[in-house]
């Protein structure tokens, strides 16, 4: 798939402005994406109205901190779509947001400090949305093709979770 980043950039302008007309809340924990959704978000004006704040965890122990539990990493490994769903719940519960994002995976090399589980292009990400106050969480898998800088991968990500969060909101 071809990823334009002036669309993904549109993209999420009109969500931080659904957002906002909402007034739902949201917050992010990115591995891969380093804070690109984030980014994303705050790229438009009054922002602030709706992303509480978010957690660059680039590093098992960061996750841990943060709150993922040291088990999932553990029993799962840090590429997991159980990692990415603890990832979601732990910013959501830190901010007290209405949507949590939490994203893992691996861009476009192997990672050396867990090469056994990293898969150049494979992601995990997960987005929870409070329904009745309670957060539903749902897990994603994607396995990207080669793109030509390290901020397109990033973005591709952006997008496709935007593409699943664009629904559920």
């Amino acid at each position: 798939m071809n990823y334009s980043e002036q669309t993904i950039r549109e993209h999420y302008r009109a969500l931080t402005r659904l957002l906002i007309e909402k007034n739902l809340t949201i917050t992010t924990m990115e591995s891969a994406t380093s804070g690109q959704i984030a980014s994303l978000i705050t790229d438009t004006e009054g922002s602030s109205a709706v992303l509480k704040g978010a957690f660059i965890t680039y590093c098992n122990e960061a996750k841990i901190l943060q709150g993922v539990p040291s088990e999932i990493l553990e029993r799962y490994t840090v590429y997991s779509r159980e990692t990415a769903e603890a990832m979601a719940a732990a910013c959501m519960r830190a901010y007290k947001a209405d949507i949590g994002i939490g994203v893992t995976g691996t861009m476009g090399n192997v990672d050396p400090a867990n090469p056994e589980a990293s898969k150049p292009g494979q992601v995990f990400f997960a987005i929870g949305v409070r329904e009745g106050g309670e957060p539903v969480i749902k897990s994603y898998h994607i396995e990207l093709e080669p793109q030509p800088s390290r901020l397109m991968y990033k973005l591709a990500v952006a997008e496709e979770v935007y593409q699943k969060l664009i629904g559920r909101i």
